[in-house]
């Protein structure tokens, strides 16, 4: 009997227990770096590890990653672990933030609020105004200025006027 049958067979055996659980699988790595897991063994040539699965039960607040100093079973620290470390002893240093082309007058809370309360302040973008309000029934443009026009039942109507760089504009 060769061994991939021998390996097959003896997983046959296993999986017919009732009272197995799925704790652990292997990581194949090829060389060109594809990565697979499988319970089945990997083929000879590839970085193989074993990797420790773990399923939380339900609402159970147990951490899923591992501690930084948890040792695989080859005895190696594993990457996440090293990272972890890494990360813990340099200081984070924030490179760029959000720029909605408005100057940002407006903070994610202000956008939300005015969005859902179907407003259109200052500094809202026109994809913001689009998306709230829709497609306008009328364009027009100005010296540098654009207006869309909404009308609204009962013969009402609304106009949002943006600057130059199609943020709302306040009123004077």
């Amino acid at each position: 009997m060769n061994q991939t049958h021998a390996r097959l067979l003896g997983l046959a055996l296993l999986c017919s227990s009732t009272l197995l659980q799925a704790s652990s699988v292997l990581r194949c790595e090829d060389a060109t770096g594809n990565i697979t897991f499988t319970t089945l063994g990997c083929p000879s040539g590839e970085d193989v590890q074993w990797q420790d699965a773990y399923n939380a039960p339900p609402g159970s607040v147990t951490p899923l990653l591992p501690g930084a100093e948890q040792q695989d079973r080859s005895g190696r620290r594993s990457a996440q672990a090293a990272q972890s470390k890494a990360a813990q002893s340099e200081e984070l240093v924030i490179v760029g933030q959000r720029d909605d082309g408005c100057g940002n007058r407006l903070s994610p809370e202000q956008r939300r609020r005015a969005i859902i309360n179907q407003q259109t302040p200052p500094g809202m973008t026109r994809k913001d105004v689009e998306s709230l309000l829709g497609r306008p029934d009328k364009v027009s443009s100005r010296n540098g200025e654009t207006r869309y026009v909404y009308n609204e039942k009962k013969g009402r109507s609304s106009q949002v006027t943006f600057d130059e760089h199609d943020c709302v504009k306040g009123k004077r």
